[in-house]
């Protein structure tokens, strides 16, 4: 028995991927939209346990529901990069920055440097394929 896909054309392939991946961005903004809907109403409910909160002096009020709880979230970020960066080194604060490899940058270095793989770096390629419209 053939195998079915190497019957199939090029083309043929090519067009059933554009349509499922047209599809799947028209579900996806679909979501989108209707998760956007759900956040709103979420922030608007959460801005009024917070009033509540707030009105009760509490930090918490238990319901039959679930409790609600009034908490402080911090969120850090950069103003200027070179100082963040001078003053990590200087106080040796590397555990100030996340675990990351900028991607677009370690395959630049890569490619300029072919023989001095860093140290302790895992690298995967596989080949893909992708479909561009005409």
């Amino acid at each position: 028995m053939p195998d079915v896909l190497t019957a199939v054309t090029a083309g043929k392939l090519a067009e059933t991927y554009l349509k499922i991946r047209d599809k799947r961005a028209e579900l996806k903004k679909a979501f989108e939209e209707e998760d956007k809907k759900l956040e709103d109403a979420m922030d608007t409910l959460s801005a009024e346990m917070l009033e509540k909160c707030k009105e009760e002096e509490a930090g918490s009020i238990r319901t039959p529901f679930g409790t609600i709880i009034r908490s402080v979230r911090r969120r850090f970020w950069a103003a200027d990069w070179d100082e963040l960066n001078k003053f990590i080194l200087e106080n040796k604060a590397i555990e100030l920055l996340e675990k990351r490899v900028h991607q677009t940058n370690m395959a630049t270095w890569m490619e300029e440097h072919p023989d001095a793989t860093p140290p302790g770096l895992n690298v995967d390629s596989k080949y893909v394929c992708s479909v561009r419209k005409k």
